[in-house]
């Protein structure tokens, strides 16, 4: 079933043409990401589906009676309500039946009015839509309902804004990078939840683990065509270069074709028959394909880092905390050289404070942290470029200077670096003011990377960056050879350029993790797995506790000791698993811990299967 036609849709600002005469439709059920550099018309996109924009020209028809529902980067919230009462002031049927029956609640004494209330409550299935939005709200980590809007943060409003479009179910969901706010936790919910639910979806978001898990179609915009891709991210990827490869092959084709044409131009007589006319006609088509050229611009950045000393950084019992929230408590840890570590954990966990203690914006309230001589951190930090009106995006980076170091002696112009950053001559004179969010934040990487750190902090880097510019950030970030710290959720960035994590537990806690986040999670979800299983067995454990039927004395005293000995293996597991994150391990120390754990895997399954057979004895 068709939901929204776009036929021949064209928008420009000024001179700036971002798109002209595209065309594309929006299925039920369909679940779309659409792609495309930041700066050529994503936003102008969304907001054209979603009727805050109109195009030029072409026509968006929607099917009758749907309705649609945008999430946007920012917020459009009624300050004065609390999170309860901004779910339901919408025109949703269901939550004012909710509403009526919470009202009625709250009136004990008026019996009829909360007789119909329980009854429109059964009729509708409200109890189930009731269930579902405060599981929303829970997931969401919005649990204080009577909150006032106006004292949640940033990153709550957004989620708030997240929770009421997922909770009011439109028929066309339009979301602008949905998952920007959230911690990886609640990203991995987002997810499933998508994955299950039966939703049409238009996205634009930079979360390729996201891309690649929830949608089954890409449509991109590039140099002002459209593609669309019938599959996930990986398809995309791989039709892509496709695409790519076979242009090229035909723009060669093109340039030798234009070349003996040129040739015949040069000879071509005065008197021009019919057929000459037309052949004139196709020359200048073939010229218009033979010159053509991508856009895509390789970032080679070879900045010259300053010399790191033998001392890079130490913190040597280092506690802070925030009334109950602890922070830090007691941390230890001194860095090395060329260390590459992601940080991760909920939010509010204290990420980014670890951050601000490196860079000395935050004071601890213990302990003590050394910074070696020769550091010269780069932070990047999620407030972005201070915009300051008139100002020109050349005049941003010349305000680092004229040149730019680079290797082997040589140097490159602000122009030259402007350039490597995808912005073209002609958008460098651009107002500051005028540029998109993507690009500003684009902008504001490349003054924190001109200035030649040789110890870079990056503070959700990916936010509102495009798919394009994330690979020239992780191809840049992959040869850099100083000391790097990230806090990020976009996890397909963090599995490319980290090597082990800090993972914030909450109340001080900090594990070390030797690994990227593919790595965590799979360690993760395994030692889930194995408490659900134990959980599994002490049940069945417990229900035959109450049995009448007994095993003979020997046995039961056989079962007993499977049992204590059980925790005892499980014990001695966990410890010599927690010994695999010393990254001072010789490779011959990990093969004999390994041995270890194989053998003790191999007792505790023995055990098991012996403690199963007495259970299934009672059975009999």
């Amino acid at each position: 079933m068709n939901y929204i036609t776009i036929e021949n849709i064209s928008k420009s600002y000024g001179e700036l043409n971002l798109f002209q005469n595209i065309s594309f439709s929006i299925h039920k059920n369909q679940k779309i990401a659409f792609v495309a550099k930041n700066g050529t018309g994503k936003t102008s996109i969304l907001n054209i589906l979603a009727k805050i924009d109109t195009p030029d020209s072409g026509q968006v028809v929607y099917r009758k009676g749907i309705k649609t529902a945008f999430l946007r980067q920012e917020s459009k919230l009624d300050e004065s309500l609390t999170i309860e009462e901004t779910i339901f002031a919408s025109d949703s049927f269901v939550l004012k039946i909710i509403n009526q029956y919470h009202e009625a609640l709250s009136n004990p004494e008026d019996a009829e009015a909360y007789q119909k209330a329980y009854e429109a409550m059964e009729r509708h299935n409200a109890w189930d839509f009731e269930t579902q939005y405060k599981q929303i709200l829970s997931k969401l980590k919005l649990n204080e309902l009577n909150k006032k809007v106006s004292a949640l943060s940033g990153g709550q409003k957004k989620r708030l804004n997240l929770a009421n479009v997922l909770i009011h179910k439109p028929d066309v969901l339009i979301l602008d990078e949905p998952t920007n706010h959230l911690d990886l936790e609640m990203i991995e919910w987002l997810e499933s939840f998508f994955a299950k639910e039966k939703m049409t979806l238009f996205m634009v978001t930079h979360d390729r683990y996201f891309l690649e898990r929830v949608c089954d179609e890409i449509v991109e915009l590039d140099e002002g065509k459209l593609y669309t891709y019938k599959g996930n991210y990986s398809y995309y990827l791989d039709k892509k270069d496709a695409r790519i490869e076979h242009e090229s092959i035909e723009t060669n084709k093109a340039k030798q074709l234009f070349k003996k044409e040129l040739n015949w131009m040069q000879r071509q007589p005065k008197a021009r028959t019919t057929k000459s006319k037309s052949r004139i006609d196709d020359f200048f088509e073939i010229r218009a394909r033979a010159n053509q050229r991508r856009n895509d611009h390789e970032v080679q950045l070879e900045i010259n880092m300053e010399r790191l000393g033998s001392k890079i950084i130490e913190l040597h019992h280092v506690s802070k905390a925030y009334e109950d929230n602890v922070i830090l408590n007691k941390f230890d840890y001194v860095f090395q050289k060329g260390e590459r570590i992601g940080v991760i954990g909920k939010n509010g966990s204290g990420k980014t404070t670890l951050l601000n203690l490196l860079t000395g914006s935050v004071i601890q309230d213990s302990g003590k942290i050394i910074i070696g001589d020769t550091i010269k951190f780069g932070y990047y930090t999620q407030d972005g470029i201070p915009i300051k009106q008139g100002q020109k995006v050349i005049e941003v980076i010349r305000e680092y200077g004229d040149y730019i170091p680079l290797k082997k002696g040589r140097q490159i112009s602000a122009q030259q670096l402007l350039e490597r950053f995808l912005f073209d001559r002609k958008k460098q004179y651009d107002f500051v003011e005028k540029l998109s969010g993507g690009e500003l934040k684009r902008l504001y990487l490349c003054t924190v990377l001109i200035q030649n750190p040789n110890f870079l902090i990056l503070d959700e880097p990916t936010n509102d960056l495009d798919i394009v510019t994330l690979n020239v950030l992780e191809n840049f970030l992959l040869d850099f050879p100083g000391c790097l710290i990230v806090v990020s959720h976009d996890r397909y960035f963090m599995d490319k350029i980290v090597d082990h994590l800090f993972i914030f537990r909450g109340q001080g806690i900090i594990e070390d993790f030797p690994g990227n986040y593919s790595d965590f999670r799979t360690y993760e979800d395994s030692i889930i797995k194995t408490n659900n299983t134990s959980n599994k067995k002490i049940e069945k454990k417990q229900w035959k506790k109450d049995d009448n039927i007994k095993l003979s004395y020997n046995e039961q005293k056989e079962l007993k000791n499977i049992e204590s000995k059980l925790k005892s293996l499980e014990y001695d597991k966990k410890e010599l698993e927690g010994k695999f994150h010393d990254e001072t391990l010789s490779p011959e120390k990990i093969n004999e811990l390994s041995s270890q754990l194989k053998l003790l895997l191999n007792e505790i399954e023995t055990k098991e299967e012996r403690w199963l057979e007495l259970l299934e004895k009672l059975e009999n």
